[in-house]
């Protein structure tokens, strides 16, 4: 199982990053903050100390267009919150 699907890159997770050492992944719905810790821990060599994970539910959304109302819903996704240990930093910017 793939379990980080994209780093979040956001300013309020970049100031994080800089200020109180967290970063943010976009990670598999499934996946718990044990698994989650290891493959922060594989991927980018780092001692991770915390793992927050939010769960986000879709929204329905609905846009009015010339042939009639379109209705749609956004997808659920989960996110996690990685807090590394002093010292540790993952850069994003790296592989560009």
């Amino acid at each position: 199982m793939n379990i980080l699907i994209k780093p979040i890159v956001t300013e309020k997770m970049t100031h994080q990053g800089e200020t109180l050492n967290r970063y943010g992944f976009i990670v598999d719905k499934r996946a718990n903050k044990i698994e989650i810790k290891k493959a922060v821990e594989e991927l980018y060599g780092v001692t991770v100390e915390n793992v927050n994970t939010m769960r986000y539910g879709g929204k329905k959304r609905s846009r009015y267009t010339r042939t009639g109302i379109i209705e749609g819903k956004t997808k659920a996704y989960k996110k996690a919150i990685v807090t590394l240990a002093e010292g540790e930093a993952i850069d994003f910017y790296s592989n560009i």
